[in-house]
């Protein structure tokens, strides 16, 4: 069977609940997965349009009125001339350039914060800024791409896809291309590494992604942080020291994490498309 023929659509039964706008709402997982399936689907878009009027007549009625009122309004309205020069500007300083260039620079000042704190801390009592090193890039990342500096923050919050899961996927996607280029930095100028503070972070994220495909993202995020606590945070406040997995040694168990977790996400893809449970 090709790959074509495998692909997924929703099925009748739920687009049938899906048209019923005054039964009862569908959960929440189903719902986020339907709206975000029709978005890119134009067959199951074509097929909720046939169900509607059945299933919701007086919504189908609304739409139709709506379209027959604005689409001779904005047909009459002249399309802008193109301004190539513009559009070239806004795509060199436009606001989704400027947040993807502040999610790096968070990052980096995240690991340069981190480094500072295992210098001054190496001889006493575990820093609460290291034991913070997985929250830190995430903080830095959510704020980067914040309604301050995103011009489609609005846009983005109002998809199924928005919240947790995206600042999730987004981290990682810093992450990844940052902490090898900082390793790499590290060894060329023999300053020691700070990407070795960043991967606490990368490998907890990608361990959330991975389970959140099975169990949903605030619960997997929740999992990765109660294992953190546990394993790492309240060890080093029992033994004032710092903790193991924040030393160089750990670098290798850090790595195999996120090269299981990568693995996880490459065989649970489709999930993150189709429906949970």
């Amino acid at each position: 069977m090709s790959r074509r023929n495998r692909a997924w659509h929703v099925p009748d039964a739920l687009l049938d609940r899906f048209a019923a706008i005054d039964e009862p709402a569908l959960p929440a997982p189903d719902l986020w997965s339907v709206e975000a399936h029709l978005e890119r689907c134009p067959d199951c878009r074509a097929r909720l349009a046939e169900v509607m009027p059945a299933r919701s007549p007086h919504i189908a009625t609304l739409v139709r009125g709506v379209h027959t009122e604005l689409g001779p309004r904005i047909a009459a309205v002249p399309a802008p001339a193109p301004r190539p020069r513009r559009r070239l500007a806004r795509r060199l300083t436009g606001g989704l350039l400027i947040s993807r260039l502040l999610a790096c620079v968070a990052v980096l000042l995240a690991a340069t914060l981190l480094d500072l704190a295992a210098g001054a801390g190496a001889s006493g009592a575990p820093s609460w800024v290291l034991l913070a090193a997985p929250v830190l890039p995430l903080l830095g990342v959510a704020a980067s791409w914040s309604r301050v500096f995103d011009p489609a923050y609005d846009l983005v919050a109002a998809t199924p896809a928005a919240g947790l899961s995206l600042l999730l996927w987004r981290t990682a996607v810093v992450l990844a291309v940052i902490v090898p280029a900082a390793q790499l930095a590290g060894v060329v100028t023999d300053a020691g590494g700070m990407a070795t503070w960043l991967l606490p972070c990368l490998a907890l994220t990608a361990a959330a992604l991975a389970l959140g495909s099975v169990t949903g993202m605030v619960r997997a995020t929740s999992a990765a942080a109660g294992a953190w606590a546990a394993a790492v945070v309240a060890p080093a406040l029992a033994m004032q020291e710092t903790p193991a997995a924040l030393e160089p040694a750990w670098l290798p168990v850090w790595v195999t994490l996120i090269i299981i977790a990568a693995g996880a996400i490459m065989l649970r893809r489709n999930a993150y498309r189709r429906l949970l449970g």
